[in-house]
């Protein structure tokens, strides 16, 4: 039938907006093909090329249920079972195999409340020691978690608010089919026929509690066991009303009947595909791009390009080590079987967590206290499951797919190419464009960093460049108190270490020390020590020129340059002119962390604020005082944020062009406090360090021609491969890292020049030193290509001799 005009237009007018009740409507007699163009544009708008899957081990805990669904083969009567409930040392035993087996969820499916219909349940509960069914769950879920670390996700049927409210302290989500909202379906001869719990009111009471107790939830229709369309269209919006109101449905389940031998309906017809297919279609377009939905690739495993093309984003959980329970008819597709079907519908399979990757962002508004640790460490910048061991700044290797990353197979999807077409014009990209790219999986992330390396390639030619500097970080006692840092001692003895406060003549003496080992720089940055003013920043550059009158003295991040024009009561410009004609050549661009306050909030909430940051490097640059900028990541924030941020160092540059790198810091979580109080990710994973590299280049391009890559984090094997991501710097050789090895980093605290054209030589490019502004050094370095060894190596054990 041809599409009508009206339909055309309420097509166009739904990839902006949803519809409204009555337009919901208007889709029953829709075409198929429009309908699923559509939908597919909003899927890549939501969720672009990658389709997720949780890998879960499945936990029939009991197969007693009080509901007699007429399509149910899970559901059995006692004298079919040897035991009413799985004992706990059963279900630890299914645990610890899914866990084996590199499982991040555990999957609870149960019948509803099988103690008010069968003796043998409260039987064997009573044996159990528990009073009802989901006071066991609620143990055993516990148990598993503590035992194991399997997130628990549950499907305990309806629930009271009391009941949720005491499940969500021991799972990260939970699900509830709502099935239909019809409630003629509930009628005699009805699929719901004696299933008090099938009531289309008592499961919406359920998912309305759920919302007000801010428990994510999934939900779903099945498809096919006697509804009409509209039927499942009113489902759908009865879905969204819930979701307007609490935001908590994480996922819609959009699942298809199958007929099963045995049951009432076992010779119902199964609905057609094209009616799957018009569902899932019907979905996306009155739920929106933002909302998951699922179909289980075990129920259709001819049409999964099909059910992609059709709004599909998510295939729910896939057992490696358990069936099927609910549909023991048909197997799980293999794990690499379905990456490759979902590769030829031309997208890229990802993992996630028991919570999808929206709600596992925000775990303080939908994770309990007791489990947010656990979703911070598993999940990464997105959400997703975190899949490798990488860590900044420790010595794990990256994984072992990390060099197949940066090969292409096919195109770039649409989107991302046309993204990457203007960052290469050199646009200026939108948030949701930079934030798009950091997102990118497969295929399109081997694009973003060819992309970027092409920029390196056609902006600083094939050299790897470094230059020869000393860190000095003159006190470790800081009045603030950053989430992030393990080097401040705040004033105790007791952390990690002395506190100390290093005097004028180690300083000198350390930069005479760097001089004689060829250096060029050295970089001058410490805590904010109570007993620091202006004056003493004037002090230290003082005595740096007086010991060595060349060396370039790279020092004070905005926080030290705000604190030192304070207790002087100087403006930032008068503060930063003494310093400058005392002797500051740079400044570093530390201390911005992430620019955005949003985040700041939480990390660093008594630090400098973004405007501070930014007002500090603004002047400075006014003036001529060039800076590096920075970005730390890996911690709380988000892909958003990182966008934000490398647009307010963008406007910063277009407006002065005073930076002269960008320098990706990779969070090192091993000693930070937010991680150690568990409020933290672990550390940004080796993808999203990789994208760091590419997408900040691709952001600032042509503003800004050098990213460094920091061996200190990303470790040599890492930095070599930052080297084909866009990154043209390895830094400096450091001599005397505090800073991150305080924080628990293991790369050491120096590299030697031999160190660094090994990394430059296994990227194939040629290395080539460099001073601070990116010039030609006029002498050759003192210490040679190898630099100095065993007792020559320069001391950091003054600064710990001297306590403050």
């Amino acid at each position: 039938m041809p599409l009508t005009t009206a339909t055309r237009q309420l097509l166009a007018a739904l990839r902006h907006r949803r519809p409204s009740p009555p337009e919901a409507l208007e889709l029953i007699d829709c075409d198929l093909a429009p309908l699923l163009a559509s939908a597919e544009t909003l899927t890549l708008e939501g969720f672009g090329s990658t389709v997720t899957y949780s890998r879960k081990v499945f936990v029939p805990l009991t197969q007693l249920c009080r509901d007699v669904c007429h399509y149910c083969t899970f559901a059995k009567a006692p004298r079919a079972l040897h035991s009413a409930y799985l004992s706990p040392a059963e279900v630890l035993e299914i645990a610890r195999v899914g866990a084996a087996a590199g499982c991040k969820e555990v999957l609870f499916t149960l019948g509803d409340k099988p103690e008010l219909r069968y003796a043998k349940a409260r039987a064997a509960l009573a044996t159990l020691g528990y009073s009802s069914t989901l006071e066991y769950l609620a143990a055993i879920a516990r148990e598993v978690h503590a035992s194991t670390g399997l997130l628990p996700h549950l499907n305990p049927g309806v629930m009271s608010r009391a009941e949720l409210a005491a499940l969500r302290a021991v799972s990260v989500s939970m699900g509830i089919m709502l099935e239909s909202t019809a409630e003629r379906l509930t009628a005699r001869g009805g699929p719901h026929w004696g299933s008090p719990d099938k009531h289309p009111a008592v499961r919406l009471a359920t998912l309305e509690a759920a919302g007000e107790l801010a428990i994510p939830f999934t939900t779903g229709l099945l498809v096919g066991i006697g509804e009409s369309r509209r039927e499942r269209l009113e489902g759908l919006l009865a879905i969204r009303e819930l979701h307007r109101r609490h935001g908590h449905i994480q996922e819609v389940i959009l699942q298809n009947f199958r007929p099963k031998p045995g049951t009432r309906m076992a010779r119902a017809p199964e609905p057609a595909l094209a009616e799957h297919l018009w569902t899932i279609a019907a979905a996306r377009l009155v739920l929106g791009p933002e909302m998951s939905l699922q179909a289980p690739p075990n129920l259709q495993p001819q049409a999964l390009a099909a059910l992609i093309g059709a709004g599909i984003n998510d295939w729910g959980g896939v057992s490696p080590v358990t069936p099927d329970h609910v549909n023991p008819e048909a197997p799980w597709p293999h794990l690499q079987a379905l990456a490759a079907a979902t590769r030829a519908a031309g997208r890229t399979l990802g993992e996630r967590l028991a919570i999808t990757p929206a709600f596992a962002r925000e775990p303080a508004r939908w994770v309990d206290a007791s489990l947010r640790r656990a979703v911070l460490t598993r999940a990464d910048s997105c959400g997703r499951a975190r899949t490798d061991t990488w860590y900044a700044g420790s010595s794990a290797p990256p994984p072992p797919d990390a060099h197949g990353a940066l090969v292409p197979e096919r195109a770039p999807s649409a989107p991302v190419a046309a993204l990457l077409a203007r960052a290469a014009d050199g646009a200026a990209l939108e948030e949701r464009e930079i934030t798009r790219l950091f997102e990118v999986e497969g295929d399109d992330l081997a694009h973003v960093l060819a992309a970027a390396d092409r920029l390196r390639e056609a902006a600083c030619g094939a050299s790897v460049t470094y230059v020869i500097n000393r860190n000095i970080n003159y006190t470790n006692i800081c009045l603030y108190h950053c989430g992030f840092c393990a080097f401040s001692k705040s004033g105790s003895k007791q952390l990690r270490g002395p506190a100390y406060r290093m005097p004028l003549e180690e300083i000198a003496r350390r930069v005479v020390e760097a001089r004689d080992r060829g250096a060029t720089e050295v970089c001058l940055q410490g805590g904010i020590h109570p007993e620091f003013s202006g004056h003493t920043y004037l002090e230290i550059v003082a005595t740096v020129k007086a010991a060595v009158p060349a060396m370039h003295v790279h020092a004070f991040s905005p926080l030290e340059i705000t604190h030192g024009a304070r207790t002087l009561g100087l403006s930032l410009e008068s503060f930063l002119r003494r310093l400058q004609a005392a002797g500051l050549s740079t400044l570093p661009g530390t201390a911005a962390e992430i620019l955005d306050d949003e985040v700041r909030a939480i990390i660093c909430p008594d630090k400098v604020t973004t405007e501070e940051w930014l007002a500090v490097m603004e002047t400075a640059h006014r003036i001529g005082l060039k800076s590096t900028a920075t970005i730390m990541f890996g911690h709380v924030e988000q892909p958003r944020h990182w966008a934000r941020h490398l647009l307010r160092l963008r406007a910063l540059q277009q407006r002065t062009g005073g930076f002269t790198e960008l320098v990706p810091l990779a969070f090192v979580h091993m000693e930070a406090p937010l991680a150690r109080r568990g409020l933290a990710r672990s550390g940004p994973s080796f993808r999203e360090a990789l994208l760091m590299h590419a997408v900040g280049r691709l952001a600032m391009h042509p503003l800004l021609p050098n990213v460094q890559t920091s061996w200190v984090k990303m470790g040599r094997e890492g930095a070599q491969l930052c080297l084909h991501a866009g990154a043209n710097d390895l830094g400096g050789t450091l001599m005397n890292e505090s800073i991150t090895r305080a924080a628990g980093g293991s790369h050491g605290q120096e590299m030697t020049v031999a160190d660094l054209q090994a990394i430059a030589g296994a990227a194939g490019r040629p290395l080539t030193r460099r001073t601070t502004l990116y010039g030609t050094p006029e002498a050759t370095p003192r210490y040679g290509l190898h630099g100095a060894a065993g007792a020559a190596q320069c001391r950091d054990s003054g600064a710990e001799a001297l306590l403050s």
